[in-house]
């Protein structure tokens, strides 16, 4: 089977670097509906500022760390200094489906059309401009979420349960199509996943002999303006058999087996 392991997608993110108005270094805040999603870090130093039912959480990031948080889950990415990322997303196609949604002020979130507009980077001619675009975003996102925050933090969970149902209301119109997503995607593999255990408790193993070793395409050296900083996804979803190097057939095996 060709699907990145667990159904998931994955993505190197160095987060953004200039301020937002509120003086804090880093990305675009916002949650995801469906999807939990993995921080691995790779290099430098942040915070992810977290805000859910249960409170605000301020975790420290250093190379190493990792962390993830699950749907509904406020997250802002903050760089204290070359913070560098390797995101793991769980159902592989849904945040390009729409499943993410920016903590924008609240008259936005509940306007479909609004927050289309506030959402959308446009085509630009220079990279200066998409850095422009992509930084008033960031900035209209951090307006909602030190709203949210604030309240939160005041013991008043009103801002934060009406953003969830904006943000559901949001993405009705799209959500349809999410199952077929998950189902195609880690249900699919689980289901695998399970039918050879299932085998294996009775002595077969006849998926033994479709092994395959899978390689994703280089993803491009551009990196796009993405919500939390500059993206460069790997494309997982059209992995490749890599192939066995030129000139080792039978004989060539056999001398390698030692």
């Amino acid at each position: 089977m060709s699907t990145f392991p667990g159904g998931t997608s994955l993505s190197f993110l160095d987060v953004y670097d200039d301020a937002a108005p509120d003086g804090v270094v880093g990305g675009s805040p916002h949650m995801h509906l469906a999807s939990t999603e993995c921080y691995v870090v790779v290099g430098g130093e942040g915070e992810l500022h977290a805000v859910n039912l249960d409170g605000c959480r301020e975790i420290p990031l250093g190379r190493g760390s990792v962390v993830w948080f699950t749907p509904g889950t406020i997250h802002r990415a903050v760089n204290h200094g070359g913070l560098q990322v390797v995101v793991l997303m769980d159902n592989a196609g849904l945040p390009e489906a729409g499943d993410a949604v920016m903590t924008f002020p609240p008259d936005v979130v509940a306007d479909p059309d609004r927050y289309r507009a506030a959402a959308t980077l446009p085509h630009r001619a220079t990279e200066a401009e998409r850095a422009a675009d992509a930084r008033r975003r960031r900035d209209l996102a951090v307006e909602g979420f030190t709203h949210i925050r604030d309240a939160i933090r005041g013991g008043d969970q009103t801002p934060l349960r009406e953003f969830y149902a904006a943000a559901a209301a949001l993405v009705r119109g799209r959500a349809g199509t999410w199952a077929a997503i998950v189902r195609d995607g880690p249900l699919r593999q689980a289901e695998t996943g399970l039918a050879v255990t299932t085998d294996l408790a009775v002595g077969v193993a006849g998926h033994l002999e479709r092994a395959a070793v899978f390689r994703a395409p280089e993803p491009a050296p551009a990196r796009g303006f993405g919500m939390c900083g500059r993206l460069r996804p790997h494309d997982v979803a059209n992995a490749v058999p890599y192939a066995k190097p030129a000139g080792l057939g039978p004989a060539a095996d056999e001398e390698h087996r030692s």
